[in-house]
């Protein structure tokens, strides 16, 4: 399996899982391998442009993504703790030594409703800081359509990790660049400012501060949380409306 593959693989669990882990033991001994292919910076010349393709994906969202279109890597898994299941599909692709990842889960709107949004985006993106060794260099709020979203960069020694998160209704997308830092990631801002959704759903309701169950366990369980959403099977319209992130 690539470096590639395996971090895909491993945020594929992280995310299916962390949100609703609280109390779980963690994995011990873990290291994270790096994804980062070394290359040359002969004469300290510019970066070519990175060339991008338009992939629409079945799930109801559009982005850009170098290369080849990738196939999409689907899985699901039970919630701790719950008799219901996450869903998960990601797209990732390797262009000059630089990783580029978006993925959607999709969590029972019932769960994503007793978690805070900030607190589910932010427990994504330290469960990814913690899959991949890192620590959190920079954070900053932003919006998808309305819709709540972090910007963020970490430094591991997998690379250095751009990224953005995005929870739209019950489902959390996030997409990540992964890249050496001597040599930088030129078409990085391209790709994380890309997303377009297609006939997205309503943000979920959540119950009155009074009336929720916000004490420590749900604050505990969005703690490692990387993504989620509405089941990945049932698509939205492709031909619906879109709309880009700003």
């Amino acid at each position: 399996m690539s470096p590639l593959s395996r971090l895909v693989a491993s945020l594929a669990t992280l995310s299916l899982l962390s949100a609703a882990c609280a109390g779980m033991q963690k994995p011990e001994n873990q290291e994270a391998s790096s994804t980062i292919e070394e290359l040359p910076n002969e004469g300290g010349d510019a970066a070519p442009a990175v060339q991008f393709n338009v992939l629409e994906a079945p799930e109801g969202f559009t982005v850009k993504l170098p290369g080849e279109p990738p196939q999409a890597q689907r899985s699901e898994a039970p919630l701790p703790k719950r008799t219901d299941k996450a869903t998960l599909v990601t797209y990732a692709t390797n262009v000059d030594g630089v990783s580029y990842i978006v993925n959607a889960v999709d969590y029972p709107e019932a769960f994503v409703a007793t978690v805070p949004a900030e607190a589910l985006i932010n427990g994504g993106i330290q469960g990814i800081a913690q899959q991949v060794g890192g620590e959190l260099k920079s954070s900053e709020d932003t919006t998808l359509d309305g819709y709540p979203g972090k910007s963020y960069m970490l430094a591991s020694p997998s690379g250095e990790v751009k990224g953005r998160s995005f929870l739209v209704g019950p489902r959390v997308y996030n997409l990540i660049t992964v890249y050496n830092a001597g040599i930088g990631a030129p078409g990085a801002d391209e790709f994380l400012s890309s997303l377009t959704l297609i006939n997205p759903p309503p943000q979920v309701e959540r119950p009155a501060p009074a009336e929720a169950d916000a004490g420590t366990g749900a604050d505990a369980a969005a703690t490692d949380a990387a993504a989620g959403g509405e089941d990945a099977g049932t698509a939205p319209d492709a031909g619906a409306r879109k709309r880009r992130a700003k």
